[in-house]
């Protein structure tokens, strides 16, 4: 069974994607941002809370995520992200992938830094992760 689903926000009939696909076992959630025009560890963090808002629908959490792509304006600000991923996985790092790649989004230069794409698994996690 496949599910599609989309937060209640002003683009949702605009745009042609789900940001979220639930596919048996996996979700794949996709354009999470948030903190947009503030610092690289602000807009990580945000994007991390998006990711963890959609992930919600599916009554899941970080805990569950298994891969992200993450796609970064800057790649010299990766040290940053780890950082950030360190304080929010705890050490349940997913596998991942990160992009250089600039957006076509209202700010320009100083405006989205990350945007990140996740899968998550809906099978057990481990007890300590939760």
């Amino acid at each position: 069974m496949i599910n599609r689903y989309n937060l209640d926000n002003e683009f949702a009939n605009e745009c042609a994607y789900s940001e979220v696909v639930e596919a048996g076992d996996f979700v794949f959630v996709t354009f999470c941002v948030g903190n947009v025009g503030q610092s690289i560890e602000a807009q990580v963090n945000g994007a991390l809370d998006n990711l963890e808002n959609r992930l919600n629908l599916v009554k899941l959490s970080l805990n569950a995520v298994v891969k992200v792509d993450v796609m970064m304006r800057d790649p010299w600000n990766i040290p940053i992200m780890e950082q950030v991923f360190k304080q929010r996985f705890k050490g349940g790092y997913p596998a991942r992938k990160t992009i250089s790649t600039e957006f076509a989004h209202n700010g320009g230069v100083n405006g989205l830094q990350v945007q990140i794409d996740a899968i998550a698994y809906k099978g057990l996690v481990n007890k300590d992760e939760t």
